[in-house]
């Protein structure tokens, strides 16, 4: 290798490394942004720093360094000195846009997660749950007690799950079954999508009482109120029974595989002839390759915050091996990247 190729070689890999340390600060700038409600203090039209500022309580010298660090982080376009207007991707930290990723920031920059990835080192030392030690209880009871975040954290899947909800219909025939349960399914955000585009279909929301706050809201919106039941209990405990297919979106990786095994188990004893569970969840190769890096991080998140994993095919065929049941067909859904449908009946 030559002198010139190294030095190029060296040059690059310090912006990479560099651009990563920096990564954290960028993420408090995002939630900065969303608490301050900057989207919707700029509006439609270009806006001066001093008018942002003065809307916000805020001082106006650091408001216009906070609007340039945006604004270099492509979320802004600073239009002339001290003026500034929303991209499409800042707008998307709007909590009014239809699309919107504020309660998702929120969430994913909220002291709840960030501290326990200060343990990163530690967990990966133990293999033990970082936020346990530092919180002293397991995450989801940690939102159970602080209702504002688990509002949060409640919207942010919902938010997290709109490619998903527009995907999936198109990539499964569920019009050849008469109902479904979304096990975990949250605000009822996916499975109100499968309902809109197969009319046919009855479905079942099946979550926590806390995790069904917002169902019936969802429902409502869509006209589904007739078409879709809501069941409050634990999957750890049983599922309900009646549903032709049981899909179980982002729910495995938040859990050990001794824990997947169970939800699928309890899905499986639920399964009637003919049935089929749908796993959602990104699906990882065998060797890192081209893979989004943020399914890698996420697999980091799970260890350090629940103690779950992302998961190879290999991984899952495993799991559905020890609940009874077989993988039939893997399907990346190319519009929800990096999600992957995992299509299995009884095995």
């Amino acid at each position: 290798m030559n002198t010139e190729v190294r030095a190029a070689q060296t040059a690059a890999g310090r912006e990479l490394v560099v651009r990563l340390a920096f990564g954290s600060m960028a993420a408090h700038t995002l939630r900065t942004a969303v608490r301050l409600e900057i989207v919707e203090l700029i509006g439609d039209a270009p806006r001066t720093a001093a008018d942002v500022a003065a809307a916000a309580g805020a001082a106006h010298q650091p408001m216009t360094r906070l609007l340039r660090a945006l604004t270099a982080l492509g979320l802004l376009a600073e239009d002339a000195p001290d003026t500034f207007s929303m991209t499409p991707a800042g707008a998307l930290l709007g909590a009014g846009h239809p699309d919107s990723l504020a309660s998702f920031v929120r969430m994913f920059t909220d002291p709840a997660i960030v501290r326990a990835w200060e343990h990163l080192e530690s967990s990966v030392r133990t293999g033990e749950i970082a936020f346990d030690a530092v919180f002293g209880t397991d995450f989801f009871s940690h939102l159970a007690r602080h209702p504002e975040l688990s509002a949060d954290f409640n919207t942010a899947m919902s938010q997290a799950t709109s490619e998903t909800a527009a995907a999936l219909p198109r990539a499964f025939d569920f019009s050849r079954f008469a109902s479904v349960t979304d096990v975990g399914g949250g605000n009822g955000t996916l499975l109100a999508a499968v309902l809109e585009a197969h009319p046919v279909l009855f479905g079942v929301v099946f979550d926590t009482a806390d995790g069904l706050a917002e169902a019936a809201k969802t429902l409502a919106r869509h006209g589904l109120e007739d078409r879709c039941s809501l069941v409050a209990g634990d999957f750890f405990q049983s599922v309900p029974q009646g549903s032709d297919v049981y899909l179980v979106k982002s729910i495995l990786h938040d859990w050990t595989d001794a824990q997947a095994v169970t939800i699928l188990r309890h899905c499986r004893r639920a399964l009637p002839p003919g049935g089929v569970v749908l796993i959602v969840e990104p699906v990882l190769p065998e060797v890192v390759g081209a893979q989004d890096d943020g399914t890698y991080l996420s697999d980091l998140n799970m260890m350090v915050n629940v103690g779950g994993r992302e998961r190879t095919r290999a991984d899952f065929e495993e799991l559905c091996r020890q609940a009874a049941l077989r993988v039939t067909s893997v399907t990346p859904l190319t519009d929800a990247a990096p999600y992957s449908l995992i299509e299995a009946a009884a095995g």
